[in-house]
């Protein structure tokens, strides 16, 4: 069984284990376009997530990937296994919302089939390694992605936690 986590906007004691959009959208800074996960199916914290995306004709990118062969780019499907793994790790943070995920590695990415308009990518992502030091959080993670049985890609992911005004002008106004 896995283990229930929570959502911004409830108590400890009010837990879920499965997330929508919705509960995707109080835990994730990224919005459309660029928000690549649609539910969470599983969740273990601090070991596990399953997530999926579905993936439609009308996403951005095929227009100019590939006219006349819609290929989902695979830097977007690591993003997908990325964001998976930021919900895991975000959902461990009380103060996430002033905090946002960054990549400080991407590592042995392999794209073995095209994902293309129609299919459910279905993320899974498992923690190797996780460090919460004051003021800093960060974890390494391997991810695969599926559609119905076949891997389509899989990467291992880097990630840290930093505070969201860092680099958004938080020096504007100061005299050197």
């Amino acid at each position: 069984m896995t283990e229930s986590i929570p959502v911004t906007g409830t108590s400890p004691e009010e837990t879920k284990s499965v997330l929508d959009i919705h509960d995707i959208l109080k835990i994730l800074p990224h919005r459309y376009p660029l928000l690549l996960i649609d539910r969470v199916l599983e969740l273990k914290r601090k070991e596990r997530i399953v997530a999926i995306k579905n993936v439609t004709i009308n996403e951005p990118f095929f227009n100019g990937h590939f006219p006349g062969l819609p290929i989902m780019p695979g830097v977007l499907i690591v993003e997908a296994i990325a964001q998976a793994g930021g919900a895991l790790l975000l959902t461990e943070v009380e103060d996430r919302s002033d905090k946002i995920m960054v990549f400080t590695g991407i590592d042995r990415a392999k794209f073995r089939r095209p994902v293309s308009p129609g299919d459910q990518l279905r993320l899974e992502v498992e923690v190797k390694g996780w460090r919460s030091v004051p003021g800093m959080t960060a974890a390494k993670m391997h991810g695969c992605a599926y559609v119905g049985d076949k891997r389509v890609a899989e990467a291992g992911v880097s990630c840290q936690l930093i505070d969201s005004s860092r680099g958004r002008g938080s020096n504007e106004g100061e005299s050197e």
